[in-house]
């Protein structure tokens, strides 16, 4: 019988040769163009807002102020962020590309153009692009999905349609078509991007927080989290339709406990030592304070403002940040370590989070002065992203590969 060799053997053939890239590097995966320009909005949009807030500039939009904030961080921030991550993730997911080149270029001006437009179109057109986009993202990806056969990731499609769905009621009703209060299409998105949320962040962080703690257990029965999520749905759609307080209190309350025991089973306490993971724990920790302040809000105890800014602020926004920082690290072929420059963006939205919430719920007569701190905060956090990660989104991946 013949001995393996003690080393391989050296073959004469030339190694395969990698495939020239082709394309602009900011154009070759989802999360390079919708990161970029949802960090800008971050940072530029905020300020303007509350400058508009606080009477210093005339903002001339064909709706008020305050709902064009409260959509564009919803629909332009926070989905740019969903978008930009679903398009690398599928990818991941399935191993099939997602849209890139051209057609990812026209996904990112269509959004783009709508932004834009909340300025200097009519409404009609302003409404007639920002719907566009969620519907193309989710048949692109779900073509994508299906050819894949990849069933389990199929229901957050659904997730996007049913917010393309909030973004019309939301048109609709500023134009006048439809009798709902366009707050409620708001709080509809914001609870449809928390159980984006919920669902992703329970994938992800057991497993970051894992994979860099050699023989860390987690035992987190799956019982426990389809419960949690049926709890945190069943919490929001109540909030939505403005079902009995009493109710809505009961629910979010309930919902308050099952996602701080969540995050007690991931054991964030080993994760201080790693920025780039605590952040995701950091903020996922103000999702049961938003559930919290949601059911006092409801008995009447606190405005309901502090509950939506503690879950779009702390969680949506913490989230991102940490998000944002880490994928795109990934994905560019660096490490996953955070630099201090990072690592203080992260520090100012948790303080961002404080301000806007904690604060005029302790000092209610110090609300001015504390969103006008929380808006600059948030807007510097961002701003060192930008500066940080636009020549990396920009140039190929440090590896050379291609994505």
């Amino acid at each position: 019988m013949n001995q393996p060799l003690p080393f391989p053997q050296r073959s004469s053939a030339a190694p395969p040769a990698t495939p020239a890239l082709q394309g602009l590097p900011l154009l070759r995966l989802g999360f390079r163009p919708f990161y970029l320009g949802a960090a800008l909005l971050a940072c530029v949009s905020v300020p303007l807002w509350i400058a508009a807030f606080l009477g210093l500039v005339q903002l001339q939009l064909a709706i008020p102020p305050l709902l064009w904030h409260a959509h564009e961080m919803l629909f332009g921030f926070a989905v740019g962020v969903i978008v930009g991550f679903l398009l690398t993730a599928v990818k991941a997911w399935t191993g099939l590309p997602t849209p890139r080149g051209a057609t990812l270029g026209a996904l990112a001006l269509l959004w783009l153009a709508a932004r834009l437009a909340a300025f200097v179109a009519p409404y009609w057109m302003y409404a007639a692009l920002d719907m566009l986009l969620l519907p193309a993202v989710a048949l692109a990806l779900l073509r994508v999905l299906v050819q894949a056969r990849n069933k389990r990731n199929i229901p957050l499609i659904s997730l996007l349609l049913a917010m393309a769905v909030a973004n019309g009621v939301f048109h609709l009703s500023a134009m006048g078509v439809l009798q709902v209060p366009a707050t409620s299409a708001l709080y509809a998105e914001l609870a449809l991007v928390l159980m984006v949320i919920s669902v992703i962040a329970g994938r992800v962080v057991p497993m970051f927080t894992k994979n860099v703690t050699p023989g860390l257990v987690m035992n987190i029965p799956r019982r426990f989290e389809l419960s949690l999520l049926a709890v945190t749905a069943v919490a929001l759609l109540l909030w939505v339709c403005s079902a009995p307080a009493a109710l809505v209190a009961a629910a979010s309350a309930a919902a308050a406990v099952m996602h701080a025991v969540r995050l007690a089973l991931w054991k964030p306490w080993v994760t201080l030592r790693r920025p780039i993971l605590w952040i995701l724990h950091a903020s996922y920790a103000w999702m049961p304070v938003g559930f919290a302040l949601l059911a006092a809000a409801q008995l009447g105890w606190l405005p309901t403002s502090l509950a939506v800014h503690a879950l779009a602020v702390g969680v949506v926004g913490g989230l991102i940040i940490g998000m944002l920082t880490r994928t795109a690290r990934g994905h560019t072929g660096r490490p996953l370590q955070a630099s201090r420059a990072e690592v203080l963006a992260y520090a100012l939205v948790m303080a961002a989070a404080v301000l806007r919430v904690l604060v005029p719920a302790v000092h209610p007569q110090w609300y001015a002065g504390a969103l006008h701190g929380a808006a600059c905060l948030w807007a510097a956090a961002f701003a060192i992203y930008v500066v940080i990660y636009t020549p990396w989104l920009m140039r190929t991946r440090l590896d050379g590969k291609d994505g």
